[in-house]
């Protein structure tokens, strides 16, 4: 496979089984709530997926109040299409929309903390992430170490 024969789109509506497919082989119990999954991809700001011979082979998505705060939700990508610089391409075609918003935010699994450093993001000293989360991703994110 070369890289030119990754085809990206830009759109929020992506057939359902493609979906749980790439959220269910990459481990993400959002995969496990697909209803609610396809309505958060199609009310994101922006969805870039990358695609191989009609698979859905990686996704990435914000949701942003389009001017000034834009949060990066999603970055997934099949496991034997990673390491491969896809993921690295969907962040900079979304990164590219939101170069001069104010706020630029993720949470990162620890592991993956170097590869969004390379895109620019910083640990955010004196801010402290925090949330109130549903689902069994870091357990998940501990196998694939």
């Amino acid at each position: 496979m070369t890289f030119a024969e990754i085809e990206y789109q830009d759109k929020t509506e992506i057939p359902r089984n493609q979906v749980i497919n790439l959220y269910s082989e990459c481990g993400w119990s959002s995969g496990q709530k697909p209803e609610k999954l396809l309505l958060a991809l199609a009310n994101s700001h922006t969805v870039i997926s990358a695609w191989h011979q009609n698979l859905l082979i990686g996704l990435g998505n914000t949701i942003s109040d389009g001017a000034l705060v834009v949060y990066y939700s999603h970055l997934l990508i099949l496991p034997a299409y990673q390491k491969r610089g896809i993921g690295r391409e969907i962040m900079k075609r979304l990164q590219s929309r939101y170069i001069n918003f104010h706020q630029q935010i993720l949470l990162s699994i620890d592991h993956a903390v170097p590869f969004y450093e390379k895109l620019g993001f910083q640990d955010s000293q004196g801010v402290t992430p925090m949330w109130i989360y549903d689902g069994n991703d870091i357990d998940v994110a501990k196998k694939h170490d």
